[in-house]
């Protein structure tokens, strides 16, 4: 019987750490030290004996890793992140504001919808602000404190498979070959990541890989911020697809060590902000106040780039013959358009399905499609979320899902009504925030209250 999504979005909402009892693994082998990675780790250090991380980059070392090249863009910790998070570990709030992370309680976020300020929801959850590099950093201290878990400066090459189980990971150390043996193998090598080929070169079926291009260019930079405790912390600025020629939207977040952090976004052959001159003149000219009031500061170094082609996920869940004993998770299974800062929060979402699946004391024998059932449900949400507002800017062109023109006009009904309506607004952000299902934006109450609140607003209403 398929899961229902709510009901796994609720019980994962409601996970929280195992208490530490008999472990169910010996050992056990994580290959990356990504978020995804880091977060797996402590799952498995209350389910293992002792757990090891395989990376390129001594994760003991401070700064940002080399197999993060996004790492000095914008990124943001939804909310559903920041609950998972602090479950995983308690106190990670008052750790992340101590080392200079930014509280944004709703009060001091701001978001604009093609020029038109949206309505402020006075009981929405709280998030943080803080740069990845600090995010991250604190993550990988508090793993590597664990005192079962231990890290491995290798390049992963492959797996060594017994039977139908996967019991190890072949790693380069330096030039010399060697194995990690594991109970319990994870994929956490991110958007590059190997396994789809190693499971073939095994004999095993590889799992099909979905791509949607998005062709997405952005900049980030960074600006002093004289406030030392802001009144204003995030502010966001979207424009709807044909709105706008050049830039699909822009952010401003304040960020530690007396900084704000601002980017823009743009499509296809527009690179937005390349250049100091361009990226500040663009943030006072195209955006609300708040941006050239950030951008009238002094810039801090230079305006860096990124580029990211595609949207792209593999269906392990779908795979009809798959090893014992191997998971794959964060952006090794799906990776979206990074504009909707979906990647950390379901990466924390991937940890806490993992939590579900070892807490049931699985037959180890047998491939883990609990965890794979649960994990396609969290993949699906972020997703639809991100590719059905992709499926809207003029160079994609699909695939289109069934039922998509009248799921996108009651889509666009719903996104315009949060500019006005407080109700459909917190309903909207719960599930961008990745604390709610998408379903839940269909619910007949949730569409007419949509369509009420753009009839008392024709003025603001999308109806294209």
């Amino acid at each position: 019987m398929p899961l229902s999504p709510a009901k796994v979005f609720a019980a994962l909402n409601a996970v929280r750490p195992a208490a530490r009892q008999s472990p169910v693994l010996g050992r056990a082998v994580v290959v990356g030290g990504s978020v995804a990675g880091l977060l797996a780790a402590r799952v498995l250090s209350d389910h293992a004996e002792s757990v090891v991380v395989v990376d390129r980059d001594d994760l003991h070392l401070t700064g940002g890793r080399r197999g993060v090249p996004q790492g000095t863009q914008l990124h943001a910790l939804l909310p559903g992140g920041f609950l998972q998070l602090e479950r995983l570990f308690p106190g990670f709030r008052d750790q992340a504001l101590a080392q200079g992370a930014i509280e944004a309680p709703p009060r001091t976020r701001r978001a604009y919808l093609d020029g038109r300020l949206k309505v402020v929801v006075p009981d929405d959850a709280d998030s943080l602000a803080g740069t990845r590099p600090l995010l991250e950093g604190l993550i990988r201290q508090q793993v590597l404190r664990l005192p079962n878990v231990k890290t491995v400066v290798a390049r992963a090459t492959g797996l060594v498979f017994d039977g139908g189980a996967a019991t190890g990971v072949r790693c380069d150390v330096g030039g010399v070959p060697g194995v990690e043996s594991g109970d319990f193998v994870v994929d956490a090598m991110g958007r590059s990541s190997r396994l789809s080929e190693w499971l073939e070169h095994a004999g095993w079926d590889r799992p099909v890989t979905r791509r949607m291009t998005v062709d997405l260019n952005y900049a980030t930079a960074l600006f002093r911020r004289p406030e030392t405790d802001p009144d204003l912390t995030v502010v966001m600025a979207l424009h709807s697809p044909g709105t706008s020629p050049d830039v699909a939207g822009a952010a401003v977040f304040a960020v530690e060590d007396g900084r704000w952090m601002a980017m823009m976004a743009g499509y296809g052959d527009n690179r937005p902000g390349s250049t100091a001159e361009d990226f500040v003149r663009r943030l006072r000219d195209q955006f609300p106040p708040e941006f050239g009031d950030v951008a009238g500061n002094e810039m801090l170094g230079d305006v860096r780039t990124y580029r990211h082609a595609d949207s792209r996920r593999r269906d392990f869940h779908a795979l009809k013959r798959f090893p014992a004993r191997l998971v794959s998770v964060g952006d090794a299974v799906a990776s979206f358009n990074p504009v909707y800062g979906q990647g950390m929060t379901a990466a924390a979402l991937h940890a806490a399905c993992l939590s579900v699946y070892l807490r049931s004391r699985p037959d180890p024998a047998l491939p883990a499609r609990r965890f794979f059932d649960w994990q396609r449900v969290v993949v699906d949400a972020a997703w639809s979320t991100s590719t059905s507002a992709d499926l809207a800017l003029p160079h994609v062109d699909g695939p289109y899902p069934r039922g998509h023109r009248f799921s996108s006009w009651i889509s666009r009904q719903i996104v315009t009504a949060t500019v006005t309506d407080v109700a459909v607004a917190r309903r909207f952000n719960e599930v961008v925030s990745m604390r709610a299902h998408p379903r839940s934006l269909a619910a007949p109450g949730v569409v007419l209250a949509a369509l009420r609140a753009n009839r008392r607003h024709p003025d603001r209403a999308i109806f294209r």
